[in-house]
């Protein structure tokens, strides 16, 4: 068996050399300088020209993940649990590992393809087949000479592709991450806005019951007891509002970290943390390196660009060798006394394909131009997201303070008032109008307070860069 092999391994060199005698030395020198040319890549520059400063910067540096900065040890527990455990972000992760698969599947077109076959059969009847039976065993292999580079740009654009499917995935923690710290914050301030609604119906009903004692004495209208009754029903109408709100932000921060709304998750209440001084927001083109999205779009400009390269190749004149080797026999005992192979060169030029591939050239040129405008536009909007936010929290910490102000005058005057209407020097309605004023106040100050710190968080997702997230990527 093994002298057999042997033979047919040097029969089969032989013809390898007797291939080389029938092509032309001519042809192996072009062979030689085409094959392993990498085609260059076309324009993709970023088609912004002079960027420009960003208005505003602070002088803090921005942590990988950002929202350490607010030193909230239950904001990072929940965070790095919803990066575990979020279905849409394991979705997203299953999304790079496919494209990934496909990568793989693209790269194998670079090597043989090599099968095997076998093959039983019984010829009745007999005398039109001596034997009877008919058993093949047989090996097949085809490879195409890449001398253009098509299959080799075809690979590299799933590799663009897969980067970007990262990107994405890079993009999905960061949003995640923004969500969880959202939601968060808005679930503290709805607890916050309760909390100030029970102590301001307690204090309506104290009012209440003051001034029904001195509706007793005369000393009061009837009106004013209503009035206040009044007041105080609003309030309990905001309680049932923020009662509504901090459940469903529980519920919301529930499936965000993949578990079910109906279970009842402990979430420790903390308060609202006192801001970090304002990040550095860098160069723009610094953001561009760093934004994940950005990233994606110019891998997806740059596997266009290869798309395009393969279209354009797929016009070109297409090399391919194939081998067969066959053992054949009338009786399974004498299999291996009978064989035959074959080794061929194929050529395939494309001669009239009535404008098929130009037009497929043409079809990715307008894709190419597409990704690189909208590569543009992401970027244009990922420098208004920084400047939006910038201009944002400037403007928000006014109205903070604005609010605060507001607040402190209130506070001072229903003071003063209470102790005229006491020594019977204003009527209750001004005090009931300065009560009024004074709890809407409260509500609004957290309210600017809360808007003060999304903003702030949507900066730090603007100007966020990639983290990792636990999941390994096997670059192989």
């Amino acid at each position: 068996m093994q002298t057999k092999s042997t033979t047919i391994g040097l029969k089969m060199q032989f013809k390898l050399k007797g291939l080389q005698k029938a092509f032309p030395f001519s042809f192996l020198i072009f062979v030689l300088l085409f094959f392993g040319c990498s085609p260059k890549f076309s324009n993709v520059a970023l088609p912004i020209d002079d960027l420009k400063e960003f208005s505003y910067n602070g002088s803090s540096v921005l942590a990988d993940k950002w929202w350490t900065v607010f030193n909230d040890e239950q904001l990072n527990i929940l965070i790095d649990s919803a990066l575990q455990s979020n279905m849409n972000l394991a979705a997203t992760w299953q999304q790079f590992l496919a494209a990934k698969a496909i990568v793989a599947r693209e790269g194998a077109d670079k090597w043989p393809q090599i099968g095997a076959s076998a093959q039983s059969a019984i010829n009745l009847p007999e005398p039109d087949f001596v034997g009877g039976e008919n058993t093949q065993l047989g090996l097949t292999a085809n490879y195409e000479l890449d001398l253009w580079g098509r299959i080799r740009t075809s690979v590299q654009a799933e590799k663009f592709r897969s980067e970007a499917s990262l990107y994405d995935y890079q993009t999905a923690a960061i949003s995640l991450s923004a969500e969880i710290a959202t939601t968060w914050y808005q679930l503290i301030a709805a607890k916050k806005q309760l909390q100030i609604s029970l102590d301001q119906i307690s204090t309506n009903e104290d009012i209440i019951k003051l001034i029904r004692t001195r509706f007793v004495g005369g000393q009061i209208r009837a009106v004013d007891i209503l009035r206040q009754a009044q007041l105080l029903e609003s309030t309990k109408e905001q309680q049932i509002i923020f009662e509504t709100n901090v459940a469903l932000l529980e519920n919301q921060l529930a499936v965000l970290l993949g578990k079910q709304p109906q279970i009842n998750l402990a979430f420790e209440s903390t308060d609202l943390p006192t801001l970090p001084e304002l990040p550095d927001a860098g160069m723009p083109l610094e953001l561009i390196r760093r934004r994940p999205d950005i990233q994606q779009s110019y891998a997806l400009l740059l596997a266009s660009d290869r798309d395009m390269a393969s279209a354009v190749r797929s016009k070109y004149p297409r090399i391919s060798v194939s081998g067969r080797g066959q053992l054949r026999s009338n009786s399974f005992q004498n299999l291996f006394d009978n064989w035959a192979y074959t080794l061929a060169g194929n050529i395939l030029a494309p001669l009239f394909y009535g404008g098929q591939l130009s037009a497929e050239v043409d079809r990715n040129q307008a894709i190419k131009q597409q990704r690189l405008l909208e590569y543009g536009q992401t970027t244009l909007e990922a420098f208004q997201e920084v400047e939006n936010s910038l201009t944002q929290e400037l403007m928000q910490k006014l109205r903070v303070e604005n609010i605060d102000r507001q607040l402190e005058l209130a506070q001072k005057s229903n003071r003063q008032l209470r102790v005229e209407f006491l020594n019977g020097f204003s009527p209750y309605l001004d005090v009931l109008i300065g009560l009024d004023a004074e709890q809407q106040l409260r509500r609004d100050y957290i309210v600017s307070q809360r808007q003060l710190i999304l903003i702030r968080i949507a900066l730090y997702r603007a100007l966020a860069g990639g983290f990792e997230t636990g999941r390994e990527i096997d670059n192989q």
